[in-house]
């Protein structure tokens, strides 16, 4: 089994409206987004999937939410911008594309260096 991630980044503000936190306030964070692929093939270069084309289809995703408010987007006005939700986004969007030989595993969605949420629509 080949597995596959690609890391990307954007600047975003959210507030979660009706969190009992200081969350509930407008406030930022530098997202990470990792994806994360498998594969059982190689093509005949070698490759499970270009890297290239995991870059220019997440990149696409992110400038949508870059420098925004993410509750301003029309997703998040009806699910609240949790980073669990951010992944779930990113995931559902990414999923439809074509990938060949290989899939979507999951997508890991960081709002700071050590605080993570992820989806996926399988166990491994």
């Amino acid at each position: 089994m080949y597995r596959l991630m690609v890391r990307r980044t954007f600047a975003a503000a959210h507030f979660l409206p009706g969190y009992d936190g200081k969350c509930r306030n407008l406030h930022g964070h530098n997202w990470t987004v990792d994806v994360f692929f498998k594969s059982l093939f190689l093509d005949q270069n070698g490759i499970a999937i270009d890297f290239k084309e995991i870059k220019n289809k997440l990149d696409e995703i992110l400038e949508k939410l870059d420098h925004t408010n993410l509750n301003e987007l029309d997703y998040f006005k009806k699910w609240p911008p949790s980073c669990e939700n951010i992944s779930y986004y990113i995931y559902m969007i990414l999923e439809k594309h074509n990938w060949n030989q290989a899939w979507l595993n999951f997508v890991r969605v960081w709002e700071s260096e050590n605080s993570y949420a992820e989806y996926s629509e399988c166990d491994n």
